[in-house]
């Protein structure tokens, strides 16, 4: 996923110690809020308490997928295992929908009864300090994802500062209860913390799905390749052109293949040699790229207008 920006490789917090953070931070929270809920009796603190456990059980998802995606290559996957993370980003995404429709479940079921709460100020107390915990871990997590271009951990990040942001809507709900005594604005509360659940999860599985279909990387980085392969292009005549380029995103990774047409004449060691080059080029450029080069003679070329999609040429 393009958008979570480059790796610095300077002294920084590995991907399971983020994701460690997380998963601590989420065990507190789930506490104090259960124990929160049992004393006042409040839905919308209740549903906090499941999201909370949604956020721990994802918490746990991207620190057994971020270990795993930084094993190397093996002869069963010979690719690596990079899309694990996003695997459990989108596990995050639907379960952060699960948890949607219990909370409008129980919300629903206690306005149809009835249900009164009490002793809000400890409540009020907790959803306040959980607001703080999951913006902090949230704005934590956000940058290490960014750091370590982790799908997982930016997933962690996000599901986390929507949770900061549903309790500052339950903490205003539990204010007003408090102020007005009219208990349906608990559940209500709950409702609407529901649905920003739910497009915090659609979120999420639209972020990490690409991936999971080797989705090409965005228009303005294949023009990078390009970019790079006119480069390397400039100080040589014997390559004519190419076709047939087109990459993958997996994980942090971007796969890159192309067929490159050399002149008439052109050795296979020289040719070999070229594309060396370009494959180094192109793999400087982007960083953290793999780059597979097939060799063809000037004979092949074709006009690039007439390159099929989705591939592109030049």
């Amino acid at each position: 996923m393009s958008s979570i920006g480059p790796v610095r490789f300077s002294t920084r917090i590995s991907k399971p110690a983020s994701a460690a953070v997380s998963i601590a931070s989420n065990a507190t929270l789930i506490a104090l809020k259960l124990a929160a809920a049992a004393v006042t009796g409040s839905v919308a603190i209740l549903s906090e308490a499941l999201h909370s456990m949604i956020d721990l059980i994802a918490s746990v998802i991207a620190f057994v997928s971020v270990r795993r995606a930084d094993e190397p290559a093996d002869a069963e996957h010979p690719y690596g295992h990079e899309k694990v993370e996003s695997l459990a980003a989108s596990i995050e995404g639907m379960l952060i929908l699960v948890g949607a429709a219990l909370i409008v479940y129980e919300s629903v079921h206690r306005l149809v009864i009835g249900a009164g709460v009490e002793s809000l100020g400890f409540g009020i107390a907790v959803i306040g300090f959980s607001a703080v915990a999951n913006g902090g871990v949230s704005l934590f997590l956000r940058r290490q994802a960014r750091r370590h271009r982790s799908p997982a951990l930016a997933g962690d990040a996000a599901h986390l500062g929507t949770d900061a942001l549903t309790s500052l809507g339950v903490l205003v709900g539990l204010v007003l209860v408090e102020a007005t005594g009219a208990a349906a604005i608990d559940s209500a509360v709950a409702i609407v913390v529901a649905i920003a659940i739910v497009f915090a999860g659609v979120r999420i599985l639209r972020q990490s799905t690409p991936a999971l279909v080797d989705e090409a990387p965005p228009p303005a980085e294949m023009d990078r390749i390009e970019e790079s392969i006119a480069q390397a292009r400039s100080g040589t005549a014997e390559i004519v052109g190419y076709h047939q380029l087109r990459a993958r995103t997996s994980g942090r990774h971007r796969y890159i293949d192309l067929h490159v047409q050399f002149r008439s004449g052109t050795t296979l060691e020289r040719a070999h040699a070229l594309a060396h080059q370009l494959r180094d080029a192109i793999e400087s450029e982007l960083g953290d790229a793999e780059v597979l080069i097939h060799v063809e003679p000037e004979s092949s070329r074709r006009d690039p207008a007439e390159s099929p999609e989705p591939y592109r040429a030049g």
